[in-house]
Parts: C-alpha cells; structure tokens; sequence
C-alpha cells in the first residue's frame, strides 16, 4: 500500500512564529542601518531562501540599489551585503528564542501524525547555528521534530531540493511519493515541487498572509476571506498540489492523499 511515511515542515510561519515575524524586523533593521530602507513586502516576497540569498535579492531591488549609489557614490558590493548581513544576524539571534513558540494546533497535530506512523523532518531558511536557537527552544514549547536540515554544506537552499532529499536520507524514506513537503512561503511550495514530493501550502500563520493572530482575530470577515484567497491562489500557481487553511487538516488530507495513491498510477 502506498502511503505517506514522512511530513517535512518549515519551521517560522509553518511551525512556529505566527506570521514569520522574526527575519522581517531583522531585514527592515539590518538594511536600515546602512541608511537603506525595505519595506515588509519586499522582505516577505523573498521569504524561505537561505538569508544570505534574501539578502542578495534585496540589495538587487532598484530602489535599493539606487538608494546605495546616491549615498555611497558607488555601486554596492560583496563586502556590503556581507556587511549587512553580520548585522542581520546579530539582530536575528537577539531576538530568536522569542519567536520559536509552536503556532496553535502543531503540537497535538504533530502528535496525531506520529500516531499514523509518519515521519517529521524539517527544512529552513536559517542557517544551523539558528536552528541551534530555535530546536531546543521549540522542544521546550512542545514542538519536537524527528530530523533538521538545514542548507549548509548542501549545493543551495530552497528552491532547489536538496534539503529535502537531505532529509529522505536521514529518515530512510525510499520513495518521494511518500514524502510531503508543508510550508508557508512560495519557496516552500517550490522546494517541494522541484523534489518532486506532495507539495502542501498553508495560509494562516503563513508568511504569505503575513499577520498577527490578532490582526487574523479582528480583522473583518470578508476582507480576511479574501486576503486568504490571494494567497490560496499564489500556492497553487506556485505549483502546491494542495492549500489548506491550518495544520489541522493535515492528517485528514494525508488520508486523502493514501486513497488517492491506492487509486492511482503513479
């Protein structure tokens, strides 16, 4: 019988940090300090590349880079986002324990999954001194995964599908069909299309939405929908075999996936 054997989650927006709210104010910070300014759509529209890659795709923005050359009178370079990056990072772990909270429904969700016998692995955009950060502080919160790649000493990040298939190996998964890959940003999406796994987009908590439960909470109904379904439709261009709107779908979906595998060629 074919079947899911293993869920590999992103971590901020999809496991933890409701919204993916950390590396925002980090970017925005980071960049101001050299006197540039970016906005948080333009950091979010990058989201779940390695940091340094955010980073590189944010300097290559044309307002950015033309705000670099009227103020420095030349064109920025390698040292500069090297720069800006050292300050990103110390801005990031100043802050990081505190936006490694489970988002609502991941821990008992997580449990559920094991129960059916699945496999959880992870993959990120932060780099393993991060996650060295985060992992203990999650699983003190509850939220404990049973593998963690990140893209260092891996060809790229996401995304390409190396973690993934990272992760594969770790857990001895044989076959991509049994794999889905679970996230909040376009990258994600992407990262598990190009692995050729179950790609599986979710919308609340999401970098994509990109609000606060708060903001979710009061927000009125109808323009929620909508903002909701933006980002439905941005999933599935990406190329997500699925959306859903939280985690609690997910073992539902998963039985849905096993009967859909069991009546199909693959």
């Amino acid at each position: 019988m074919k079947k899911i054997e293993c869920v590999i989650l992103d971590w901020a927006g999809t496991a933890v940090d409701y919204g993916c709210f950390a590396p925002v104010s980090a970017f925005i910070e980071s960049f101001r300090s050299l006197g540039l300014e970016v906005s948080a759509a333009e950091t979010r529209a990058h989201m779940g590349l390695t940091k340094i890659e955010e980073i590189r795709a944010l300097f290559r923005i044309d307002h950015v880079s033309q705000a670099f050359r009227e103020k420095y009178g030349r064109d920025y370079n390698e040292n500069d986002i090297q720069s800006c990056y050292a300050e990103f990072q110390r801005l990031l772990f100043s802050t990081l324990r505190n936006y490694s909270g489970p988002i609502a429904h991941v821990v008992e969700t997580i449990d559920t999954l094991r129960g059916m016998g699945i496999l959880i692995g992870s993959t990120t955009g932060y780099t393993q001194e991060m996650m060295d950060i985060v992992i203990p502080s999650a699983a003190e919160q509850g939220y404990k995964v049973d593998n963690c790649v990140t893209s260092d000493n891996l060809p790229a990040g996401r995304p390409a599908p190396y973690m993934i298939y990272k992760n594969m190996c770790d857990l001895a998964i044989p076959s991509r069909f049994s794999v889905l890959k679970y996230g909040d940003t376009i990258s994600d999406i992407k990262e598990g299309v190009n692995a050729g796994v179950w790609s599986v987009g979710v919308i609340l908590g999401s970098n994509e939405l990109g609000l606060t439960e708060e903001e979710v909470q009061n927000m009125p109904e109808e323009e929620l929908k909508a903002r909701m379904l933006e980002v439905r439709y941005r999933m599935y261009a990406a190329g997500a075999h699925y959306v859903v709107d939280s985690i609690k779908e997910l073992p539902a979906l998963i039985n849905a996936i096993n009967a859909r595998m069991n009546n199909e060629t693959l």
